[in-house]
C-alpha cells in the first residue's frame, strides 16, 4: 500500500508539473485574438537584414546558392536606385536602406532590428557594436546617428558577397583610439538608417518583422526609451507589420500598451549550461507567461523541439530564423509556417 500511495503522489506530482509547464508556455488565446482583433503574420519569405550584398549568412557553406541570391540584391538595389554596375564594393550591405529596398523590388517582406542610439534616436542594426558590419569596434549606443551617418557600412577593401568587414586602422589593436570621420566617405556608400528612414522607404509595400534589441536580460529605462519610441513610429505607419524580441518583457510591454498587435517570442533553445539560467529558461518558452505571443520564432533546427511543438499545438504560430538553402527549407519545412531566409533565392515568393 505504501508503495501504491507514493507512485500517486509522484503521478500527480508529474501531471502538476506538466500542468505548470503547459500554463507557462502558452500562447495568447483565440478569445483574446478575436477580441483584440490581432491580425495574422501576412503570408511571404522574409528577407533577413534586407535583400543583402554583404553580411550576415553570406560564407563559405552557403557559396552554393550565395552567388545567385547576391547577384539579385544587388540587381534590384540598383533597379531602386542605389548604386551602379561599376560599384566594386557592396552596394546594399545588411540593415541598410539599399537591402530594405532590394528587397521591396524582389517582393520579399523584411526582417530587420531596433535599437537605440548615444542621442536616442531609433536606427536598424544588429549587432550591439559596428565591428563585423563596419570594421568599427565602437557600440551604437555609444555613437550619435550623426556619426554613424559618417561611418560606411562595409567600406573598402569589402567586395559584395563577404560575411564580415574589414577592420578600420587601430580596431583590433588599439580600439580606443578608433575615432569617428570628420566628413563621410567620398563616393558611394551605404550607414546605419534611422527606422523612420526605413519605414518611409518601405512604404507599406511589403511586411515588416520588426525585432527590438537588448544588450543583456536587464530591464532598463533605455529599454523601456526603445519600446515608446519604436512604438511610435510604427503607429504612425499604415503598412502590415509583426513585432518580436528574445526579451520577454518586450513582449509583456506589447501585451500591456498595444494588445491589438500581432507579438512574437524570440528564442534560442542552447543546452544547459551553455548560458546563463535566464536565457535557457527563455529558450524553453517558459516565460511566454509574461507575454502570451501570438508567434514563437526559432533557429529552424529546434521547430521539432517539445516546447515548440507544444506551443504550436496550444496556437502560437512557428516562425523559422534563419533558412540559408534549400536544403534547410526541406528539413525544417514541416515544422514552420513562415521563414525568415538570406544567402538563397527561395523557389516560391
Amino acid at each position: 500500500m505504501a508503495k501504491r500511495g507514493m507512485f500517486g503522489k509522484v503521478l500527480l506530482a508529474g501531471a502538476a508539473a506538466a500542468g505548470a509547464a503547459a500554463w507557462a508556455i502558452a500562447p495568447r488565446s483565440f478569445s483574446d485574438k478575436r477580441d483584440n482583433f490581432v491580425p495574422s503574420i501576412p503570408d511571404a519569405w522574409y528577407a533577413h537584414r534586407g535583400l543583402h550584398d554583404a553580411g550576415s549568412g553570406l560564407t563559405a557553406q552557403y557559396a552554393a546558392e550565395s552567388g545567385e541570391y547576391v547577384a539579385l540584391a544587388r540587381r534590384m538595389a540598383m533597379k531602386a536606385g542605389y548604386g551602379t554596375p561599376d560599384c566594386v564594393g557592396p552596394i546594399a550591405p545588411e540593415n541598410s536602406l539599399a537591402a530594405f529596398a532590394a528587397a521591396c523590388e524582389a517582393g520579399f517582406g523584411i526582417e530587420l532590428d531596433i535599437q537605440l542610439t548615444m542621442d536616442g534616436q531609433v536606427v536598424v542594426v544588429h549587432d550591439a557594436d559596428l565591428m563585423r558590419v563596419a570594421g568599427d569596434p565602437r557600440r551604437v549606443a555609444d555613437l550619435t546617428y550623426d556619426e554613424l551617418c559618417r561611418i560606411p557600412l562595409y567600406p573598402a577593401p569589402s567586395r559584395p558577397g563577404c560575411a564580415i568587414a574589414e577592420p578600420v586602422p587601430n580596431a583590433v589593436d588599439a580600439p580606443a583610439l578608433v575615432v569617428t570621420p570628420a566628413k563621410p566617405p567620398v563616393g558611394y556608400y551605404q550607414h546605419v538608417p534611422l527606422f523612420s528612414d526605413v519605414l518611409k522607404l518601405v512604404g507599406e509595400r511589403v511586411p515588416l518583422i520588426v525585432e527590438y534589441k537588448f544588450d543583456g536580460n536587464d530591464w532598463t529605462p533605455s529599454c523601456e526609451e526603445l519600446m515608446e519610441k519604436g512604438d511610435a513610429l510604427l503607429q504612425a505607419y499604415a503598412g502590415p507589420y509583426v513585432v518580436e524580441s528574445f526579451h520577454p518583457m518586450a513582449m509583456r510591454w506589447y501585451k500591456e500598451h498595444r494588445p491589438e498587435t500581432c507579438r512574437g517570442q524570440l528564442i534560442e533553445p542552447l543546452p544547459f549550461g551553455q548560458t546563463d539560467m535566464t536565457y535557457w529558461a527563455a529558450g524553453r518558452l517558459l516565460f511566454n507567461w509574461l507575454s502570451r505571443p501570438d508567434f514563437v520564432a526559432c533557429d529552424w533546427r529546434s521547430g521539432g523541439s517539445p516546447q515548440v511543438r507544444l506551443a504550436r499545438a496550444m496556437g502560437a504560430v512557428p516562425v523559422s530564423w534563419t533558412v540559408r538553402n534549400r536544403d534547410e527549407v526541406a528539413e525544417c519545412g514541416e515544422w514552420f509556417d513562415h521563414h525568415v531566409f538570406e544567402s538563397f533565392i527561395p523557389d516560391e515568393r
